[in-house]
């Protein structure tokens, strides 16, 4: 059994806005417990997976390590309860990709593919340009001084991604507004409420109400897609058919909300996360600025470095075993993405951050089946926007202390103050 204190760590939101604690609870339970199960009270008992090997493993075992049969995020018991006595017994306030297995997972998958396809996504570059380059602008009308993850890493992506879905430009702030309620529930700067919250009814109601305002919003977007279809993901959702239905309510809504929030905000962070490890590393930022042949470089191991989703779970269907240990059916087992991305079975120095680390195999955007589906348009992304920024930027260095936000699911960078030079 790990040791409670690190079990705690492990689940602690405030953990992973602090970074250091987090890594080094991974890094001792890779070399002293790399697979066993953590009892934090309040919580049913899960195994943490804390190996690239063995977190792959099970990525690539679908149908023996499920995602939808219990919640795909770590819960409490108490909140996980209260979520089934809400969704007529299903773990599930939202059903979106994330939370299903085949042949929904296929199917809904199957729906949107083509859009996320790298040659389809070609077609793009020269929109994303123009908007990088206006978000370069923004940038030096700073002056040099600047906040880059509120004033570019935030906005820059969500454009994109809003412009992708068919959201107009005048409801971003809504939008942001929204994620950053969603995934940082545990975090009394960005939640609905504004401060801690009471107690799980508490937090659940703001997470429902968050939800609730974007079935909202999407719900009337499909309604006008169904009337006008235009060239958007949006209407790609509210026309497609699975088997030939239409889709679910709840899939539909859910569909909208993955790709509205996990399509930017994981972007941002990484973005967040690069510039802020190129201000504290000159040598670095000056190798990727003489030589953009490392942009590739910058941008993989920003998102080893950061890896924005920091767990998904999985429960076994069946009696099985994992790297020599007995996995139950039905037990619950915690993926960790950033402990895999610092497994020094894979990566040489794991806690430097280095662009020209080569082989990159992180785990970030999942692996198998459940791979992110954004992940070659968040690469163009961020590929176009190092490519307009950098040539322009001088220098870069912090201007105090970046913060991160308080989240064991999705967590980056909330604030990056830097001081610049640009030409």
């Amino acid at each position: 059994m790990i040791d409670h204190e690190i079990a705690q760590t492990i689940i602690d939101p405030k953990a992973y806005a602090d970074g250091k604690r987090v890594d080094e609870a991974f890094a001792t339970l890779r070399r002293e417990a790399p697979l066993d199960q953590a009892h934090p009270e309040g919580f049913d008992p899960f195994w943490v997976v804390t190996r690239q090997d063995d977190i792959r493993e099970v990525e690539l075992k679908n149908d023996l390590f499920h995602n939808g049969d219990r919640s795909t995020v770590l819960t409490t018991i108490e909140a996980d309860q209260k979520v089934r006595q809400m969704m007529g017994g299903s773990p599930h306030l939202v059903r979106s990709l994330v939370q299903m297995d085949n042949p929904d997972h296929r199917n809904y998958r199957h729906l949107t593919q083509n859009a996320f396809a790298p040659q389809n996504l070609r077609r793009l570059e020269e929109r994303i340009r123009e908007i990088a380059r206006g978000f370069v602008e923004r940038m030096a009308a700073h002056g040099d001084r600047c906040d880059f993850a509120k004033d570019v890493a935030f906005l820059y992506p969500l454009h994109v991604v809003m412009e992708v879905i068919g959201v107009p430009e005048a409801d971003e702030p809504r939008m942001l507004k929204l994620t950053q309620e969603l995934f940082g529930s545990a975090d009394p700067e960005l939640n609905r409420s504004g401060g801690m919250a009471a107690d799980t009814d508490a937090a659940l109601a703001s997470l429902q109400a968050t939800v609730a305002d974007f079935i909202v919003y999407f719900n009337e977007m499909t309604e006008d897609r169904r009337r006008n279809p235009r060239e958007d993901l949006a209407s790609i959702i509210a026309n497609g058919k699975i088997e030939g239905q239409p889709l679910g309510y709840l899939e539909a809504m859910s569909y909208y909300i993955i790709a509205a929030t996990a399509g930017h905000d994981t972007t941002s962070s990484t973005t967040a996360g690069a510039l802020w490890a190129l201000a504290e590393r000159p040598k670095q930022f000056r190798a990727v600025k003489d030589d953009p042949s490392l942009i590739k470089g910058l941008i993989e191991e920003s998102i080893r470095w950061e890896t924005p989703v920091k767990h998904f779970m999985r429960t076994a269907t069946e009696d099985t075993e994992l790297a020599g240990r007995k996995i139950a059916k039905g037990d619950w087992l915690f993926l960790s993405y950033p402990s895999g991305n610092r497994d020094e079975a894979v990566f040489d120095d794991p806690f430097e951050f280095d662009v020209a680390r080569t082989p990159n195999k992180h785990v970030a955007f999942g692996y198998g089946a459940h791979v992110c589906l954004g992940q070659h348009l968040a690469r163009m992304e961020m590929r176009i926007l190092w490519e307009e920024l950098l040539p322009r930027l001088e220098s870069v260095e912090l201007d105090g202390q970046p913060k991160r936000m308080e989240a064991s699911f999705v967590c980056g960078p909330k604030s990056v103050p830097i001081r610049f030079k640009m030409h």
